[in-house]
């Protein structure tokens, strides 16, 4: 019978249910249950549970929903047809109310008031297991970790057990591990520590061992080989992800403070991070102050995993007033040691709760009036993305009905930016919008793609003051025989510009031909960002993205303004996940 981990991401054994587990892991015998679902049975979303072994009764549905899905996984190698139907059958299982990773925590956080994050990293030397054995450590571990849960759930927003500390102990830690986890109360999120960094058929592996297996909620990742590693986690979509970005061991620098673009690699890596469509946590020292400042500042929005608070010398209240997000959230204050080395771990997980929620009301009461330029900037961009979405209608750029693609396939609307045209006044918006696009790059010369691009870059430049060619798609050899119209010199550095992104296609051959003459290229602005295929594409190339929205956030907008239904927003949503 084929897993399918989506339909079972939210259960984790119980202690009765690991009874019989005898740490053989490499005998390759586990007796770990799989927790399938029988076919008249379905399990409550992680985050509705109200116990750990907790089940509804579905109805005939399943029955049918059942054998689609075999269907599907039987026929899933022959066609990419069948990959979205899969994903629709998900989707329409699980239904839309089960909430991600990080809903999860902006709930708890608001429930409990809390923002600590409790660390259950039982380390031994290797003195000691060699002393004590490794089932007496394994055992101690287990006992510490439990005292630790009962006296501090009530304080915690999360547990993050690193898993080195337990493959220490081989399969007597491995077990410890799986018993830990199963006494966690289900409404406290669990972080696995493990920084995993790999790609393709390993880091599925990865994946599937500590979401599917460990049933843990989310993980920790190094992003060194790129989006590739990422990736397979994030096809456990109501499971987070965090990634790397400074982190507090005293030679961080080495390779995080190397300059890129003019910034330090982990700005870097939390300015690619948090462009992406979709929520990535990230990894930022609590014991570095001015890191944490500067990726909140570059990731406004993005909620930080935040170690090195207590035994590393970070303080709890200052990592909380440089990290947290302008609504006093968005930080897991992370402690390990100074809790679980404690004579009383309660006492000392109600001291940093405290602490980190006095550093939230004086946060928050500072920046309770904020100033006036920040307001006006944000108001800027509201009312651009307004004017925008009004010029698309206007125009008829966005149509809503029923559209044959290239692919065959019936599209329940239509995007085409090339009626921006019809209105200079629509153009002039648009020219605003690659303005304010453009700001935050370093550039030389404006770069258009043909077709849809070539007008839309025209009044890019002429809003911005900066000089435009354009690379000539496909090239001919008649005439003057150049590659690209324009003035320009080897080494200038190019803003390359098209209506929207869908895939990279047409963007690669234009960068291809740029870079041919000696061009540097390092940013792409567009309007509309389409599904998220574009964007892995232009980060493998190197390049940055950049684009005023994406397409939900225009569904989003009409239908709060009342211009398509709820029925009408979903069918959309739905549509263009499987662009």
């Amino acid at each position: 019978m084929p897993n399918f981990p989506m339909l079972n991401s939210g259960c984790r054994p119980t202690l009765d249910q690991l009874s019989n587990f005898d740490g053989s892991l490499g005998s390759g015998k586990r007796s770990v249950p799989r927790f399938a679902a029988k076919p008249n049975e379905g399990f409550v979303p992680c985050c509705a549970k109200i116990g750990r072994d907790t089940r509804i009764r579905a109805n005939n549905k399943n029955a049918f929903f059942t054998i689609g899905l075999l269907l599907l996984y039987f026929f899933k190698n022959y066609t990419i047809f069948s990959i979205h139907l899969y994903i629709i059958f998900i989707d329409f299982y699980r239904g839309k109310a089960e909430m991600d990773f990080f809903e999860r925590i902006e709930c708890r956080a608001d429930k409990m008031d809390t923002l600590l994050c409790i660390g259950l990293d039982p380390a031994f030397s290797r003195t000691e297991i060699e002393k004590r054995g490794i089932s007496s450590c394994a055992a101690l571990a287990l006992e510490q970790n439990l005292r630790i849960i009962e006296g501090t759930t009530s304080y915690a927003l999360a547990f993050k057990p690193n898993i080195a500390f337990y493959e220490a102990l081989g399969d007597a830690g491995i077990s410890a591990l799986y018993k830990t986890i199963a006494q966690i109360p289900e409404e406290v999120p669990i972080i696995i520590d493990a920084k995993r960094g790999d790609i393709a058929n390993t880091a599925e592996a990865y994946a599937q061992a500590i979401f599917g297996e460990l049933k843990a909620d989310a993980v920790t990742l190094n992003p060194y080989l790129g989006l590739d590693t990422l990736e397979p986690f994030l096809r456990w979509s109501d499971k987070g992800v965090f990634v790397l970005c400074r982190t507090s061991n005293p030679g961080a620098g080495f390779l995080q403070d190397i300059m890129v673009n003019k910034d330090p690699l982990y700005l870097e890596i939390a300015k690619r991070c948090s462009a992406l469509p979709i929520s990535i946590g990230l990894v930022v020292a609590g014991n570095d102050i001015e890191a944490l400042q500067k990726v909140r500042r570059v990731a406004p929005s993005s909620w930080f995993l935040s170690p090195g608070i207590g035994a590393q010398g970070g303080r709890a209240d200052l990592a909380f007033a440089a990290g947290a997000r302008s609504d006093g959230k968005g930080i897991l204050v992370a402690s390990a040691r100074s809790i679980s080395e404690a004579q009383r771990p309660d006492n000392v997980a109600l001291e940093l709760r405290d602490e980190i929620r006095r550093a939230r009301d004086s946060f928050l009461s500072k920046a309770s009036k904020p100033s006036q330029k920040a307001t006006k900037a944000t108001d800027e961009v509201v009312s651009l993305k307004r004017d925008f979405i009004d010029a698309l209608l206007s125009t008829e750029c966005f149509r809503l009905g029923e559209f044959a693609l290239k692919s065959g396939r019936k599209s329940p609307f239509y995007i085409d930016l090339r009626n921006l045209v019809a209105d200079p006044e629509a153009m002039r918006i648009a020219g605003r919008a690659y303005a304010y696009l453009a700001s935050c790059c370093d550039y030389d010369i404006i770069a258009g793609i043909p077709v849809a691009g070539l007008p839309l870059a025209t009044a890019a430049s002429l809003e911005i003051g900066k000089p435009m060619i354009w690379p000539r798609m496909p090239f001919k050899e008649h005439g003057t025989g150049k590659h690209i119209e324009g003035r320009y010199a080897k080494g200038d550095r190019v803003l390359l510009l098209d209506d929207l992104i869908t895939t990279g296609a047409s963007k690669l051959e234009a960068i291809e031909i740029l870079r041919s003459e000696g061009l540097e290229i390092n940013d792409l602005v567009v309007l509309i960002e389409r599904g998220s295929e574009g964007r892995v594409d232009m980060e493998r190339e190197g390049v940055r993205l950049h684009a005023l929205m994406h397409v939900n956030e225009l569904f989003e907008s009409l239908k709060e303004n009342g211009k398509i239904s709820e029925v009408q927003y979903s069918e959309l949503v739905d549509f263009g996940k499987t662009i």
